[in-house]
């Protein structure tokens, strides 16, 4: 298949700005609501999902959910910051199970990843941005231990459509996620630390990598910074990536 050519991704920008508008579905206390949500990040670095993947300088991520009764689509748009995409991900999720420990969400997705290249056109260059696709699904079971410790896993699989691209990558991670520790009440902090292995094609690799944000409670903006470091790898990349992102959320 070959890959397709997008020059004017702006509209997105329209559906984007339209689907963030924070709403909920009417509740007339018989029906489940519908629950609209969304996040503005602003990044030094933009880190991809896979933390050792980057586009390697500033970046904006504009994050939707709508969720109902489980179910939710929660679509990713990410650009760098001179406008160009970077990628779009339009994940649909479910929980498979919500006890009052153990947590297991399941989801998928098609994803457009953006690539600028120089063609000619009538024997002019011209600068074009290259769409490849891709397809992915994820398994996410976690497990409190208590009200501010979490602990799980996380599995990804990613297809690549195009011929040009990794065609099998596989992700897995063991995380916690650590809540509120020494704080003010109406200050939270978060710790989530990870080890994870990582296999594209033939290319393996073990990583650690952390995150750390800062907030306060009924207030849309926070602050976050990731560290990423390499143990042993053959994929290419950074031995190290560290980040600093502004969050602001759309309730």
């Amino acid at each position: 298949m070959r890959a397709r050519t997008v020059t004017h991704p702006a509209w997105l920008l329209l559906v984007l700005a339209g689907l963030a508008q924070p709403a909920r579905a009417q509740d007339d206390g018989t029906r489940p609501r519908t629950e609209v949500a969304g996040l503005l990040t602003v990044t030094t670095k933009g880190i991809s999902t896979i933390p050792s993947f980057t586009l390697g300088k500033p970046a904006v991520i504009a994050d939707v959910s709508i969720a109902r009764r489980g179910l939710s689509f929660e679509p990713q748009f990410r650009f760098g910051l001179d406008g160009k995409p970077w990628s779009f991900l339009f994940w649909g999720r479910y929980r498979l199970h919500e006890g009052e420990r153990l947590h297991v969400e399941v989801g998928a997705h098609p994803a457009l990843n953006f690539r600028a290249t120089q063609v000619s056109i009538r024997g002019a260059p011209r600068e074009v941005i290259v769409a490849r696709r891709y397809l992915a699904g994820e398994l996410s079971p976690s497990y409190s231990l208590s009200r501010s410790v979490n602990v799980g896993t996380y599995y990804l699989y990613s297809y690549g459509v195009e011929e040009d691209v990794t065609k099998h990558t596989h992700f897995l991670a063991l995380r916690a996620n650590l809540t509120t520790v020494g704080l003010p009440a109406q200050y939270v902090a978060r710790f989530t630390p990870q080890v994870y292995y990582l296999r594209t094609d033939d290319r393996d690799g073990t990583y650690l990598n952390a995150g750390l944000t800062l907030s306060r409670r009924n207030l849309p903006v926070s602050v976050s910074t990731t560290v990423n470091r390499t143990i042993r790898t053959s994929v290419a990349g950074d031995d190290v990536l560290w980040n600093v992102n502004l969050h602001y959320a759309i309730r």
